[in-house]
């Protein structure tokens, strides 16, 4: 989507022709371009030929693709709007899949080209087009100097030449003579000639703006590009896509831009005889860069409850440019999704309030940066729209609008300014957190970059959803080791609600419904809620073990069973439990009269693991011995046993072996107590509480064992 953002910004300045031509309205219109942006980009068209007949049915299922993900759009836009999509929606079914698909790739190659000719050419070592374009711009502004203070000079020796003329005529007019008419003939010609020097420098350097405005505005254009584009990493970066902050390069690009911007200004207010549409396209790129020059460097948090404290900083990557002595304070308000969507609207209706809602700009000498940090922002209280069907308040988006006016050197008139922060969900109780998380990951992984605020489709295609899985998980437990193949089909098969021997389900179209509204069959918990509870386990507990690849993790019990049961007994692996929310299970094999039966331990959760890691629960395991699919379990773990804990830590590690009808035995000691029913406790954990001295009685308390059923 990011060559689709840049692009946008090209064809602003390229015919309709030629557009037409790249997007051909009777084939492939451009608004199938602009609304499924992310899905083109993500897809690999490569591939695709118009003789390859073995790649058919995919460049078919590519075409179902796209016509329902262009339905879905259609349904969120106005009348007019919906009925073209509609149109273009009927005519691609009638298209041939492959030449569709093809079409495409070859759409992908045009863009690649296009934007690589507008950066590539005339680079000099060391330096960015973009900078090139500036370092031009500022000789073009130093030969507008040299001809202005030559018009200057020739304003001078023409004044001075009229004056002698007045006076010479003056001599003329009292004692006329042959030698007086001459010299004032001469007079007469060079101050002609002067005039015509100044008309023709004034000419020139009307012609030298001409050309520089247009060349200033490529390169705003540009660097406005730059910047959307770093934003639209920023608002990725939620989700765990890499992103870099660092906003120095753009800082020293906005300070060039408005350096050449004001030195032109100065020309122009110098040059005489210059016309006011000069002055008045400069006042126009001055405003817009300066607008482009704000940005939220550090956004709110996207979800956020009421009454609690969080904090913002919006920079300004024109510092050096405000009035000296004139200091600037910046307000913030929340906004909601109509608000968003205009600016005169947001500013006269409140719909929330804000605590600790302004902050100055201030100049930080040592990192040559100027903030405007809120520190202790909180939402007191907030007002919400009516809502849509069965749309929940966790789906209902707002903003925070950041608003200023800044006063600029040589400009009576401040600049008024405002910026959004990535949308935001605010909820009043910890409890909707969740689900509030669930509306932002899909806003970030699926939103188009240059998006009428805050609209999102209402389905993808499960190929983008799982990328976006794997990325987040990736991302929030802090591991490089990605979901297998095994765990994605999984994954799939439990959203669609599909049998596991189901086929490839990766061009299936997922919901947002699916994703976070409809609880998964026989639960009472949505796909996302239990995704994000083995996430959350994950990150706080079972890291190391996932990224050393000792956690199979995402794997249905079908699928278990297929490939343990042809393993010794003792063989077992990890899988996130399909029907609880955070937890871990043991699934391993054993046989009974030859028959491989397969078990599976209570799931541990968060709870469970805090009291006892998972290497000490493995290692206490004495049935379980043998990683799949065929690692010693001591081999595997053994870097994450710890240690007994002394006696005198109330924490006591037992092993039981039971038999009906007897009472177990701790340490050849009969523990007090009624027959134990017929099953094998695998492993116990008792705690004594106080613990005693020597030579006390000792009361366990086994509160904490897994069982070998589900």
């Amino acid at each position: 989507m990011a060559q689709w953002l840049e692009m946008s910004y090209v064809l602003t300045n390229m015919d309709d022709e030629r557009i037409n031509a790249l997007y051909p309205p009777d084939t492939f219109p451009i608004e199938i371009r602009h609304y499924l942006c992310q899905w083109m980009e993500e897809k690999d068209w490569e591939g695709f030929n118009p003789d390859q007949s073995d790649k058919e049915q995919l460049a078919q299922a590519l075409l179902s693709d796209c016509i329902l993900l262009l339905e879905s759009v259609a349904e969120q836009q106005n009348i007019v709007e919906r009925m073209k999509l509609l149109q273009i929606t009927k005519n691609l079914m009638t298209r041939p899949a492959m030449e569709f698909a093809v079409k495409i790739r070859n759409i992908l190659r045009q863009e690649k080209m296009i934007l690589c000719e507008r950066h590539t050419p005339k680079r000099t070592e060391g330096k960015t087009p973009d900078f090139e374009d500036l370092t031009f711009m500022k000789s073009i502004v130093l030969q507008l100097q040299d001809r202005r203070k030559r018009i200057h000079s020739c304003k001078e020796d023409m004044n001075w030449e009229m004056v002698n003329y007045e006076a010479l005529q003056a001599v003329h007019a009292k004692t006329p003579s042959e030698h007086s008419l001459r010299e004032l003939q001469m007079l007469s010609k060079k101050i002609q000639e002067l005039k015509i020097n100044q008309s023709s420098l004034t000419r020139e350097c009307l012609g030298v703006f001409t050309e520089t405005l247009t060349k200033l505005k490529q390169c705003q254009d540009n660097f406005i590009i730059k910047m959307n584009v770093w934003q639209w990493e920023q608002h990725k970066s939620v989700i765990g896509y890499p992103f870099t902050d660092d906003l120095s390069h753009m800082q020293n690009w906005s300070e060039q831009l408005f350096a050449v911007n004001s030195n032109l200004r100065q020309e122009w207010l110098l040059i005489p005889d210059l016309p006011k549409e000069i002055g008045e396209k400069l006042t126009c790129l001055l405003q817009e860069l300066i607008q482009s020059s704000f940005v939220v460097e550090k956004q709110p948090p996207q979800v956020i409850k009421t009454q609690s404290k969080f904090s913002a900083v919006v920079r300004y990557l024109l510092g050096e440019s405000l009035v000296s002595g004139q200091p600037v304070t910046m307000k913030a308000q929340i906004i909601n999704e109509l608000q968003a969507r205009n600016v005169n609207l947001a500013l006269c209706d409140n719909v929330g309030e804000l605590i600790n809602h302004t902050a100055i700009l201030d100049r930080n000498t040592a990192t040559k940066t100027t903030n405007a940090n809120f520190r202790h922002m909180s939402i007191k209280k907030i007002k919400r729209a009516d809502r849509k069907g069965a749309e929940s308040v966790t789906e209902e988006k707002f903003a925070l609008m950041f608003l200023a006016e800044i006063f600029i050197t040589g400009h009576e008139t401040p600049f008024k300014i405002h910026i959004n922060s990535q949308p935001v969900v605010v909820i009043v109780h910890g409890s909707q957190d969740i689900n509030a998380v669930a509306t932002i990951i899909w806003d970030c992984a699926f939103a188009e970059p240059d998006r009428v605020p805050f609209v999102v489709p209402d389905r993808v295609t499960w190929k983008m959803m799982i990328e976006t899985l794997n990325i987040k998980f990736c991302s929030e437990v802090g591991t490089n080791h990605n979901l297998n193949p095994y765990n994605k089909h999984f994954l799939a098969q439990k959203i669609f609600d599909q049998p596991e021997y189901a086929s490839d389900l990766s061009d299936s179209v997922v919901t947002w419904c699916q994703f976070n509204k409809e609880v998964l069959a026989g639960r009472n918990f949505t796909f996302w809620q239990w995704f994000e509870g083995a996430m959350d386990l994950t990150k706080k507990h079972l890291k190391p073990y996932w990224s050393d690849g000792l956690i199979f993790g995402f794997i249905g019990k079908q699928h278990v069973h297929l490939i343990l049961k042809e393993s010794p007994s003792g063989t077992f692996l990890l899988r996130f439990s399909d029907s609880e929310i955070g937890g871990i299970t043991i699934a391993y094999v054993s046989h009974e009269n030859g028959i491989p039966m397969i078990q599976n331990i209570q799931p541990f959760t968060r709870k469970d693991l805090e009291i006892r890691c998972l290497g000490d629960r493995i290692r206490d395991i004495n049935e379980i011995l043998y990683l799949y699919p065929n690692v010693l379990k001591h081999d595997a773990f053994k870097k994450f046993y710890t240690e007994q804990q002394p006696t005198n830590s109330g924490y006591i590690p037992v092993r039981l072996q039971t038999k009906v009808g007897t009472a177990p035995e701790i340490d050849g000691n009969h523990v007090s107590g009624d027959t134990l029913p017929d099953l094998t406790v695998l492993s116990m954990e008792a705690h004594c509480d106080p613990v005693p001295a020597d030579g006390m009685d000792y009361d366990f308390y086994f509160n904490d064992f897994p069982k070998n059923s589900t």
